[in-house]
């Protein structure tokens, strides 16, 4: 059985149950269990509960310029608004601004990097880079398509007026 597969399983007999013991560690993320979670394909498991990294320029929204906002794959956190949106000819799609209290960054396995995992449920999302020069205020949140989902603006209006 793949490792992907097996930690699906573990996670769903995690969130099926009434445990004491309402956390479990997934590839060093701290994951809910008492949380009720998105479905997720294989990729988008590979990104946000394995940190993984998407290919550049494959993802459906890195080239993507409509208005709305980008809302966390796993757990539909708001976290970027298009309006923050911004072509760093990277083959991600790169933000310089979160929606205030939807993103946190931790130091990166690596030593060298940021890592951004959302608020909510610590999925991974991609690196944060400051100091580029792209946009006035010099930061680029490098984003894994895998790790996020549109909602157009027309769409918006169910969402919770923090986030408007």
């Amino acid at each position: 059985m793949n490792k992907c597969f097996a930690l699906l399983i573990a996670f769903a007999a995690l969130t099926s149950c009434q445990a004491q013991n309402k956390s479990t560690k997934v590839n060093g993320n701290t994951i809910d269990s008492s949380k009720k979670y998105n479905a997720l394909t294989e990729q988008e498991q590979r990104v946000l509960l394995d940190k993984a990294t998407d290919y550049p320029y494959t993802g459906e929204y890195y080239q993507k310029k409509d208005a709305g906002i980008y809302i966390c794959r796993m757990c539909n956190n708001p976290l970027y608004r298009s309006t923050d949106k911004f072509d760093a000819h990277c083959g991600w799609p790169s933000f310089d601004q979160e929606i205030k209290g939807s993103v946190r960054r931790v130091s990166d396995a690596d030593g060298y990097r940021i890592e951004i995992i959302c608020m909510n449920c610590n999925g991974h999302l991609g690196h944060v880079f400051e100091g580029e020069g792209y946009t006035d205020k010099n930061i680029r949140h490098c984003v894994n398509t895998s790790s996020l989902r549109f909602v157009p603006q027309s769409e918006i209006g169910n969402l919770p007026e923090v986030i408007r």
